[in-house]
């Protein structure tokens, strides 16, 4: 009997732990500072509050003595926090670039069924009737602001790579109505390509991740030389992009007159629902629109869970050891300090404030380990430069991003690792025998 009272207290508290962690995840940061509010309420207001105070007083003020056991918690921690915190923010920075990419007054149309740019095959017969649809707003010289663009992968050495070693570049033909399309594209050195000339114009990203990117050099895609122009700057996916005239790049590559995509420019945001239906309507056509705000934010959604996913699970296999770091130190803790706390328990002192005391002390070293890592991730990769494959054509470079919510959900990582590594030495610590705790110390 004492044997199945025991297992289903276990089980009690392994589904209480489940539970307060689902629910400390979830938890919003208001939620968490009330209920941090509420425990220095009843601290400073109750008498078990006072005595749980009172204990972990003592066993913090003696952490000084035992500071080689106390950092392996914090080291051991700062590490979960730091890897947890970088892989997210490598998620977030690669989301980030492909979300600014976009906008709601924009549109992208492709071949039906078409998941990406690379998939897509649009006619000339359709592109002109794209090119009339009503709500795409006009130039001065009243012709439709629709850019018909080709998008091919080409490879070019990456930058301090191997002399034989080459990365996938994304190649976009365009024509001279993609720079009012696509108005935050700017020359910030040399110039824009000449139409029916093999010249391309380079991305401030793709300069950085592939050689030979300087005005005036000669690379070579395809089978054909192409000059360097000039350099662009964007502040999004564009800037990993080469950009050349859209009839040299499909001659290049064999495409025809066919394009992979109609990007268009609308008079007002309100037009797309008019425009979607007027193609969705259109018997000649068999098109996808829609917004480039929604088309870039779908690209990222694949690569952003794969990244995140691994972020969670190396940061998961991390937290385990600094979890069995904690227990090994608290429970040592817990036994040099036994007789203290029998002694505590003797006087007067309840175990529910003895459990509130150890927990406390292991949480303050949780929270300096989370505090750490944060700091380290945000000092190493904030603004950290990487590039990765994007929409199945080329490399996509972007920035970390270590911002404040990642901060925040570092610092709750660290905190729950010290809320279980040390639940089960505080419960040890209440429930230790009072007389055998006194006799074998």
């Amino acid at each position: 009997m004492k044997k199945f009272l025991s297992f289903l207290r276990g089980l009690a508290i392994f589904l209480g732990l489940i539970a307060a962690l689902a629910l400390w995840a979830a938890a919003p940061w208001p939620v968490l500072l009330a209920l941090a509010a509420l425990i220095a309420l009843w601290m400073l207001l109750t008498r078990s509050g006072k005595q749980a105070a009172s204990v972990a007083g003592v066993g913090i003020s003696t952490l000084s003595q035992r500071l080689g056991s106390s950092s392996v918690v914090v080291i051991g921690i700062a590490g979960v926090v730091a890897v947890l915190v970088a892989m997210l923010s490598m998620a977030e920075g690669y989301q980030q670039t492909l979300r600014r990419t976009g906008s709601e007054d924009s549109v992208i149309v492709l071949r039906g069924a078409s998941a990406a740019e690379v998939m897509s095959t649009l006619d000339l017969a359709s592109i002109n009737v794209i090119e009339q649809a009503p709500g795409i707003a006009r130039s001065a010289d009243g012709r439709p602001l629709a850019s018909p663009e080709t998008v091919v992968a080409a490879n070019l050495p990456i930058m301090g790579g191997a002399p034989d070693e080459d990365g996938s570049v994304q190649l976009r033909g365009v024509g001279d109505r993609a720079w009012q399309v696509r108005k935050q594209v700017k020359i910030v050195e040399g110039r824009k390509f000449e139409t029916g000339k093999r010249e391309v114009v380079v991305g401030s990203g793709a300069r950085r991740q592939f050689r030979g990117m300087q005005v005036g050099k000669q690379i070579r895609l395809g089978s054909e030389m192409w000059t360097v122009v000039g350099i662009f700057k964007s502040g999004d996916a564009m800037d990993s992009e080469l950009w050349a005239d859209a009839e040299m790049v499909a001659s290049t590559y064999r495409r025809g007159a066919s394009r992979n995509s109609v990007v268009a420019q609308l008079t007002d945001a309100k037009q797309f629902k008019q425009f979607k239906a007027a193609l969705a309507g259109d018997p000649r056509l068999q098109v996808d629109t829609t917004t480039t705000s929604e088309y870039f934010a779908k690209q990222s959604e694949t690569m952003t869970t794969v990244i995140r996913t691994i972020g969670i699970i190396v940061g998961s296999i991390m937290a385990i050891g600094a979890v069995f770091g904690a227990l090994n130190t608290m429970f040592a803790t817990v036994a040099t300090r036994a007789r203290e706390i029998a002694t505590l328990r003797a006087i007067g002192f309840r175990g529910f404030p003895v459990v509130v005391a150890v927990m406390l002390e292991t949480m303050l070293l949780a929270m300096l380990g989370g505090l750490i890592g944060g700091a380290l991730a945000w000092a190493i990769f904030n603004g950290y430069t990487a590039s990765t494959i994007a929409g199945g054509v080329g490399q996509l470079t972007f920035d970390f991003r270590v911002t404040g919510e990642l901060l925040w959900s570092g610092l709750k990582w660290a905190l729950a690792i010290g809320f279980i590594g040390g639940l089960f030495p505080a419960l040890r610590a209440a429930t230790l025998p009072v007389t055998s705790a006194l006799r074998d110390s």
